[in-house]
């Protein structure tokens, strides 16, 4: 069998990584082309296992420009576990890193034995280069559904200033919706359910007195609900359609939200505001071993 080659790629070759034919085209994913354009690509971090000069593995690391953190795995496909580890591996010699990987997948992927099989090999070669899961973030978007009526119960009103944002988010502990996390980490450091008002500022901040806060975003990649945060679990979806109704009433056609897989109960409160599920990103970073 003809020996295999492991090597980053040079300019030009944007034609040669995208050779291999992309078994997800469901996934809103930027192409490799899309990512040099941005800055968030590079050919150094784009790498390519050859056969007879044929890719039959690609990994592509992304990391925006300015960004403070380590880049990420963005971009991976391989037929085989085997060949895609050797890959990963030759090139976290080449970093001197293991950075972490987001393995993008369809919603409901588990649901569809082809989706798994192939999730499953893209895992498992990461796993054997050193990777461990780490846990699996759901996004879910809101396009224009009905909004349930409010209750009355809750009044919203802006946040009074950082020191009031600070305050709530210290007493919230654990938020039921960070959308973004992964980049706000990677470009400003900053982890967003402790420390979300750096990566926001200019979101919306809407609180409902004693009941929680919510940042309704509208000038991100999409507008989202980038931080949500509860004192009183009966406010979740008046929150939650209160953030929509405001980024709605400025244009937007589309609101994103991103949630932990295991929170069920937010998952189920989004959904019954009119949100569903878009898309789901496994978590896998360096093993502490």
């Amino acid at each position: 069998m003809t020996a295999l080659t492991f090597r980053p790629l040079v300019a030009g070759e944007e034609d040669l990584f995208d050779s291999l034919p992309d078994p997800l085209p469901e996934l809103r994913q930027a192409s490799y082309a899309d990512g040099l354009a941005s800055g968030g690509f590079h050919p150094s971090r784009a790498w390519v296992a050859l056969r007879d000069g044929a890719v039959v593995a690609r990994a592509a690391w992304v990391l925006p420009p300015g960004a403070q953190g380590e880049p990420w795995l963005e971009r991976f496909d391989a037929h085989d576990p085997e060949i895609g580890a050797a890959l990963l591996r030759a090139a976290h010699e080449a970093f001197g890193l293991v950075p972490p990987y987001y393995a993008a997948a369809p919603a409901h992927w588990r649901r569809r034995p082809e989706i798994k099989d192939l999730l499953a090999v893209r895992l498992g070669a990461a796993t054997r280069a050193g990777l461990v899961e780490r846990g699996e973030r759901l996004r879910l978007t809101w396009a224009g559904a009905p909004l349930p009526a409010t209750s009355g119960r809750y009044r919203f009103r802006p946040a009074t200033g950082d020191d009031e944002i600070n305050a709530l988010v210290a007493r919230v502990g654990r938020p039921d919706v960070v959308t973004g996390a992964e980049t706000a980490l990677a470009v400003a450091g900053l982890d967003l359910a402790t420390d979300p008002l750096p990566w926001l500022r200019t979101a919306t901040w809407l609180v409902a007195d004693e009941a929680g806060l919510v940042a309704a975003a509208g000038d991100h990649c999409y507008p989202l609900i980038g931080y949500l945060g509860l004192l009183d679990d009966a406010a979740r979806e008046e929150l939650i359609a209160e953030a929509v109704r405001v980024l709605a009433a400025g244009g937007a056609r589309e609101v994103v939200a991103d949630v932990d897989s295991y929170r069920v109960e937010v998952l189920a409160a989004l959904e019954r505001t009119g949100f569903r599920q878009i898309r789901s990103r496994v978590t896998l970073s360096r093993s502490e071993g």
